[in-house]
This record gives C-alpha cells, sequence and structure tokens, in this order.
C-alpha cells in the first residue's frame, strides 16, 4: 500500500483532464463542484493540518500554506476552501463536522469536516469502555457520519468476540471490526472499507490511531510512541489533526487522543442512537412519558424484566441531560429561562431560610 500525500500527478493530458481532477484524491467530487461557477474566486483547497495560527492545504498543484484571520469562520481539518494568491477567500459548505464539547469553555470544539465515516479506536490492551464509545458514536452521528468501532491490538488477545457481545448489549447496531497493526489481521478490510472515503479516527491516547495509519500506508505517516506501564495509557505523540492521503483515494485524518468525550448534540440526535428505546415509548400509557415515575412506563418495565439492558438507559439518560445543557447553552432564550428558573428556586431557598 502506499501514500500519495503531498505529491501531485503530473498533467500529460490536460486536454481530456477534468477540471481539478489533481483534487480527487483529496476527496474532490461533484458535491464541491456544484458549489462553484465561472465566478468563483480563487482555486479550490483542502485543508490537510490546523496550525492554531494557520492552516496547511492541498491544491491542484501544491501544498501551501495560509495564515488564518479573525473574520474568517472556525475552519477545521478537512474543509474545502476556495484560495486566491496569499489569502483565504471562502468556505465551502460542508456536508458534515465532527465536534464534541470543549473541555475549557463548554462551547464547540471542532475535530474533522466532510468526513464520511469515524473511526473509533480502542486499543484491546485496556478495558474497553462502551459508555465511551457510545459517546462517540453520538458524536458521528451529529456530525452527518457513519461510526465503525474498531478494536485495535487484536493480535493481543485470543478472542474479540467477548468484547464485541459486550459492545453489542450496551449498543445493539454497532459496527465493529478487529485489526492488528502488526499481524496485518484486518487491514485489507479496514482499507477497503476506507476507499473513497474521508475517515477520521478518534480515541484515547495509545490506542494505536498512528501505528493503524501507518499499517495502511505501508509506511511512517504517523509519529508513534509507547504506552505507560501499568494503565496502558498512551502519550500525545499526535499533536494535531493532520489529513493524509491513502490508497483508493481514501483520505485519513488522524487526531490527538482525547480524555474528555464531552457531547455536543441536540436530544433528537441522541434519541436517534437509541431506537429501541424509542420504539418501547409508543407503548407508554402517556404520550409524553418521561421514563421515571409515571405509571404504565413501558421503558421502566423493559429494563425491569431485562429486556432493556439497564446501563443503556443510563447512557440514554446522560446523554440526554448532556444534550439538555448543550441546546441550553446554544439558544440564547432557552438560557435566559434556564437562568430565570434558577434564580427563583435561589430566591424561595433564601426566602425559607428567613426567620
Amino acid at each position: 500500500m502506499s501514500s500519495s500525500s503531498g505529491s501531485f500527478p503530473s498533467d500529460d493530458h490536460p486536454a481530456t483532464r477534468s477540471p481539478h481532477a489533481h483534487l480527487t484524491s483529496l476527496g474532490w467530487s461533484d458535491r464541491w463542484a456544484a458549489h462553484l461557477d465561472a465566478n468563483s474566486p480563487g482555486e479550490p483547497a483542502r485543508v490537510l493540518r490546523h496550525d492554531r495560527s494557520a492552516v496547511l492545504v492541498g491544491t491542484e498543484t501544491a501544498v501551501k500554506q495560509f495564515p488564518l484571520r479573525r473574520s474568517l469562520p472556525a475552519i477545521a481539518v478537512g474543509d474545502w476552501l476556495l484560495v486566491d494568491g496569499e489569502k483565504i477567500v471562502e468556505l465551502l459548505p460542508r456536508h458534515s463536522l465532527l465536534q464534541r464539547r470543549d473541555p475549557s469553555t463548554g462551547g464547540s470544539q471542532p475535530i474533522a469536516a466532510n468526513v464520511d465515516l469515524v473511526g473509533i479506536v480502542c486499543g484491546l490492551d485496556r478495558p474497553v469502555a462502551p459508555g465511551r464509545i457510545q459517546r462517540f458514536t453520538t458524536l458521528a452521528w451529529d456530525a452527518g457520519a457513519a461510526p465503525l468501532v474498531i478494536l485495535s491490538k487484536a493480535d493481543l488477545v485470543e478472542s474479540t468476540t467477548d468484547v464485541e457481545d459486550e459492545l453489542f448489549r450496551h449498543d445493539p447496531g454497532v459496527d465493529v471490526i478487529a485489526v492488528s497493526s502488526h499481524g496485518s489481521t484486518g487491514l485489507t478490510s479496514l482499507l477497503e472499507r476506507f476507499t473513497d472515503r474521508t475517515v477520521v479516527l478518534v480515541g484515547e491516547s495509545g490506542a494505536g490511531k498512528s501505528t493503524m495509519l501507518n499499517a495502511l500506508a505501508g509506511g511512517t505517516l504517523g509519529a508513534t510512541g509507547g504506552v505507560r506501564q501499568g494503565d496502558n495509557k498512551g502519550r500525545h505523540t499526535t499533536t494535531s489533526r493532520q489529513l493524509f492521503q491513502l490508497a483508493g483515494n481514501c483520505c485519513l485524518i488522524d487526531t490527538p487522543g482525547v480524555r474528555e468525550v464531552g457531547i455536543h448534540t441536540d436530544l433528537g440526535t441522541v434519541d436517534e442512537g437509541f431506537d429501541d428505546i424509542a420504539e418501547l415509548s409508543a407503548n407508554c400509557r402517556f404520550h409524553d412519558c418521561g421514563h421515571e415515575t409515571e405509571p404504565g412506563c413501558a421503558v421502566r418495565a423493559a429494563v425491569a424484566d431485562g429486556t432493556l439492558d439497564d446501563e443503556r438507559m443510563q447512557s440514554w439518560e446522560q446523554l440526554r441531560r448532556e444534550a439538555a445543557y448543550s441546546e441550553i447553552r446554544n439558544d440564547k432564550a432557552a438560557r435566559h429561562r434556564a437562568d430565570r428558573k434558577l434564580g427563583r428556586i435561589i430566591r424561595d431557598a433564601q426566602k425559607n431560610k428567613r426567620p
């Protein structure tokens, strides 16, 4: 397998070449061409790496760096831009955006744009956390991309059956594949899934994202490192998000490991990931059942008789709470109502304390 990252083919037959054909390996297609016309300023370019104050982009003929200006909207790796000379002119409309809640500000933190598949990498040298995976799958659906759980380091275990069964118990619809970057197990199948797609790899440090990238590319593209003895936690060898070109017109975005997977989505997206609970809800006595203490709640009855896993129910409740908080943060009117409600609670509490 070979990588074409940073290289562009020569134009031997310009008369037969379609417009922007050299960008095909970067994911260019009719989807993006539809946004251009004869008067569109500049040339198209895809963001390959984000360096805080500047971005590295791939154009029809070269790889260039452009400084970021405050007047520009937030740009993420995977975005398509129009660039002219030494400046970024325009951000083309996205078809997807993977983002999480910023642990510092509580707002939105873009991870990657225009992705088709979110590869959730989980190393089998440590316990697999279904709740963490469920958070990533929720973010993937919210982005408009499909989630794929990748169990890496499969050579370290005799079988992945128990882990897969546990994941299916928590999330019946999850798509899982086991791979070994050192033994090449599953790599051919994985690359087939990645063909003609933009894929972003996410997961905690030391899960094997960069090692997998190198194995798929057949060479060293991403920096790799070991893990700490005792807890198998990784060191942050990947320090920035970066897009690499692989065989089969695959654009693979490697990302630094994340410790916290904060939800930045809405209630509807959370519910879409728990369609089994939605089906049970249709049988509740009350159409607006909150699935707490209401009589005739089909969801609670399913938990009681073991039809619905209790941990899955708890995950749904927790993700809905976080999504509701996210909606309030992004809706000024809702935030104002919440602040007023909190103010009334505080005032009532103060009144009750008075002699």
